[in-house]
């Protein structure tokens, strides 16, 4: 089974857009890159952001497009061909519309879902959509209308930036099940539903023994 060889977060450029919700892919990765201490560098040739390092283990690149969203593919075509990688050696994160905040899921190949940013990095890599995604739940804001405006230009609630930053924050073990492409396991516990704590035992009335 393939391990990972590069991740990449997908969002806008430019401080206007840094703390939307169109942007939750590229922060996972940037925060990634801090955990794991590896140095994301602008590199003109891949149009983006882009790091080498060691996670679980694995060697894997990082990378942040430069371009905004919708030509996300020009970036993550030009590193995959560089390097030579599969499709399925890449695992995509990026903002889920579907998904309240605090949800977050993988998934192995698919369409875009209507998603502009993952249909032009299938395009970017001609067309292949075997990559891996990691869909990091955003909400809905009501109406078909308000969903750019919502994405691209509103600042989320500090409550609701944490609840992605939680979800977000997985454990070593599910990290190190991805990076080596061990997908069901990663997603068994990934998709657990949170277990609620065991009720405590009635406590007796005065008196009784």
């Amino acid at each position: 089974m393939a391990g990972l060889k590069l991740i990449v977060g997908l969002g806008n450029p430019g401080p206007a857009y840094a703390d939307t919700r169109h942007n939750v892919g590229a922060v996972w990765v940037r925060e990634l890159a801090r955990r794991h201490s590896i140095s994301l560098s602008l590199d003109s040739k891949f149009k983006g952001e882009i790091g080498r390092g060691l996670i679980a283990g694995c060697d894997v690149r990082l990378l942040l497009p430069g371009t905004f969203m919708n030509n996300s593919g020009e970036s993550v075509g030009a590193v995959s061909r560089f390097f030579k990688f599969e499709a399925a050696d890449i695992l995509v994160a990026y903002d889920e519309v579907a998904f309240e905040p605090g949800v977050v899921k993988l998934k192995q190949g698919g369409g875009s879902n209507g998603h502009n940013g993952v249909k032009s990095v299938i395009a970017g890599l001609g067309s292949r959509d075997e990559f891996v995604r990691l869909r990091i739940g955003v909400g809905h804001p009501g109406s078909k209308e308000q969903v750019i405006p919502y994405l691209t230009k509103q600042t989320p609630r500090q409550s609701e930036r944490e609840q992605i930053a939680v979800a977000g924050d997985f454990a070593d073990a599910i990290i190190a099940d991805m990076m080596r492409g061990e997908w069901q396991l990663a997603m068994t516990a990934l998709h657990a539903p949170e277990k609620k704590p065991d009720k405590e035992p009635a406590k007796a009335n005065p008196g009784e023994t």
